[in-house]
């Protein structure tokens, strides 16, 4: 009979860290590691497993396909390892984490991944704020949040860890008001919006007159807009309120639009409660996405 073999959960923590901060540096500083010891642990666990995890080079980093799979199984084992962890550990994870997050991901995507934290670490208060991506920023600077997620530009340079892809739509009322005469009248947040700039930039570049017809920081506020037929405006395609119309007719002349994306943030020094909220909500929502 084959004696079964042990994955050693470090090894599949630091895979996973590896490929959630997209390279070896910025993992190593998350898991106060070198370099060189994340390299040789990522070794181990492709020596142990007896395949090739990512694809190196010097400037990129991606999964092998075999990578895609044990991700997957490295992601599960670990929520099931820190999930019991969390229920043994003494003395019990207590104290208060102040989370932001922009009004829509708040209301979609983060209750369920709250909710199952919440039941594992029934001691920690969790302070949820919902705001523009422009509020949370200054709210964070200002050491109002430890944890931030704000929508950004793909590959923006800016830090944080990517946690969600955004595909994006055009959305209205009907079709017809994207098929008027004159300039294409726009339901938006205030600047800088990532989604408003998708807009504008993508009307731009195909030569079609926009106006700015209705600004509201509310995304109730804008979909009350939209529903009236003030404007257009763009939405994560997950996200759409079954009463809005996509405008994925090509004869409407709207330009397709790049993804987006949401990242998470987090202040320099966290709590042990904000530590591990910070990797629960990284490891469930990179799943889920």
């Amino acid at each position: 009979m084959t004696a079964s073999r042990n994955i050693d959960p470090d090894l599949l923590r630091t895979f996973v860290t590896v490929v959630e901060c997209g390279g070896f540096s910025r993992a190593a500083e998350r898991l106060l590691r070198g370099q060189s010891a994340v390299s040789l642990q990522i070794k181990r666990l492709e020596d142990q497993l007896g395949v090739r995890l990512l694809e190196r080079s010097p400037r990129h980093l991606s999964l092998t396909s075999e990578g895609e799979l044990i991700i997957d199984y490295a992601r599960r084992i670990l929520s099931l390892n820190d999930e019991l962890a969390a229920r043994v550990k003494e003395p019990e994870l207590s104290g208060l984490v102040r989370l932001g997050a922009p009004e829509d991901f708040a209301t979609s995507h983060l209750p369920n991944v709250l909710a199952r934290f919440a039941r594992s670490h029934p001691h920690v208060a969790l302070e949820v704020t919902c705001e523009l991506t422009l509020e949370l920023l200054a709210r964070f600077h200002a050491g109002g949040l430890d944890i931030a997620l704000v929508k950004r530009e793909p590959d923006a340079g800016t830090g944080g860890i990517r946690v969600w892809r955004e595909p994006l739509v055009w959305v209205a009322a009907n079709r017809q008001i994207a098929d008027m005469e004159g300039p294409l009248p726009l339901a938006v947040s205030p600047q800088p919006c990532v989604y408003r700039k998708r807009m504008t930039d993508g009307l731009d570049s195909i030569g079609r007159p926009w106006r700015i017809a209705y600004t509201c920081g509310s995304l109730a506020g804008t979909h009350a807009a939209v529903r009236a037929g003030l404007g257009v405006t763009v939405l994560p395609k997950e996200m759409i309120p079954s009463d809005l119309t996509i405008l994925n007719d090509e004869s409407l002349d709207l330009p397709n639009l790049e993804d987006t994306e949401t990242a998470l943030i987090e202040a320099t020094q966290l709590s042990p409660a904000a530590l591990r909220l910070r990797d629960y909500i990284v490891r469930e929502l990179e799943h889920a996405g």
